[in-house]
């Protein structure tokens, strides 16, 4: 494993130790080149709540690894948030930094009605 995925991991650990103090559902978001994916996890942390990603067939038209597709991303996974019966989350950025991509998708999901 390359030292910048270990060191990404190694964010994620610390961020993830953070939340599971908190006792807080966490709003996990993942991306690849072509895709970025959210999930709601459960407080224990063994449970998908909700997801959404540019993989789902309303999405997929047109570009998937850009900035407006990390944007309906936000908007679609805090709708599903909604109707789970979820309204406060807490932002698991899994290492990543926080711009571009995953930025676009938290401001969205936080317009859409999200609380972090």
């Amino acid at each position: 494993m390359s030292e910048k995925k270990q060191a990404r991991l190694r964010r994620a650990r610390r961020s993830r130790v953070k939340i599971r103090e908190l006792g807080a559902s966490r709003l996990s978001v993942s991306r690849t080149p072509k895709h970025i994916y959210a999930q709601i996890i459960s407080e224990s942390g063994d449970k998908v709540l909700a997801s959404a990603s540019t993989l789902d067939t309303s999405l997929r038209n047109g570009k998937t690894g850009n900035v407006e597709a990390a944007k309906a991303v936000g908007t679609l996974i805090a709708e599903r948030a909604k109707t789970a019966g979820i309204s406060e989350v807490a932002f698991d950025r899994s290492g990543y930094k926080f711009h571009g991509r995953v930025k676009a998708l938290a401001d969205a999901a936080r317009e859409a009605g999200l609380q972090f």
